[in-house]
């Protein structure tokens, strides 16, 4: 009888650790839950800032179409900027002093939408078609040597040409979350 009283107190302590071992694991996944849950809550909000910085895209393409009499010089006012020569790394731009906001998006989204928009020429005064401008649309004038292939010319008759305009988009959003979109126009 004394050897079973002995052995008694052993069940109860392997119990007890399994016990702490099982609320351990239960801890770890509920934690592991809330981490996916996290990740996925930000992919929403990305997708969100992404989506809204389209809306971003299509005023700023209005306000070329509406304004392209005028394009040959900045309007920085309205994140306009004529030539190519300005660098824009999105990560370091000053995006608060030479883009342009779109207040209404903050009140409806919660996202903070600006962009900018630069004509892909050479120099900023100057018309595109200005002979020595360069632009991003300026043909490459075929040599007429096809290889055997008939030859066609480097211009169309009648075609007139127009410089690609660069549209970058930046929309902040809930959670630190930023989007950077850019889209060719022409």
């Amino acid at each position: 009888m004394k050897s079973s009283r002995k052995q008694e107190g052993v069940v109860l302590f392997v119990a007890l650790i399994v016990l702490i071992i099982m609320t351990l694991a239960g801890l770890a996944l509920l934690r592991q839950m809330g981490a996916g849950t996290s990740i996925a809550g930000n992919i929403a909000f990305k997708e969100n800032a992404t989506s809204v910085a389209d809306r971003g895209t299509e005023f700023a393409n209005a306000w070329l179409v509406a304004n392209y009499a005028i394009t040959a010089s900045d309007s920085i006012a309205n994140g306009y900027i004529s030539n190519w020569g300005t660098s824009v790394d999105p990560n370091t731009y000053d995006w608060d002093a030479q883009a342009k906001l779109l207040v209404d998006d903050e009140a409806q989204t919660g996202n903070r939408t600006r962009f900018i928009i630069h004509r892909l020429c050479e120099f900023k005064d100057l018309s595109a078609l200005a002979p020595n401008q360069n632009c991003s649309d300026s043909p490459v004038l075929n040599s007429g040597d096809s290889r055997g292939g008939a030859s066609y010319p480097g211009i169309l008759p009648g075609a007139t040409s127009k410089p690609f305009f660069r549209i970058t988009t930046r929309v902040d959003g809930p959670r630190n979350t930023t989007s950077f979109t850019q889209v060719l126009v022409q």
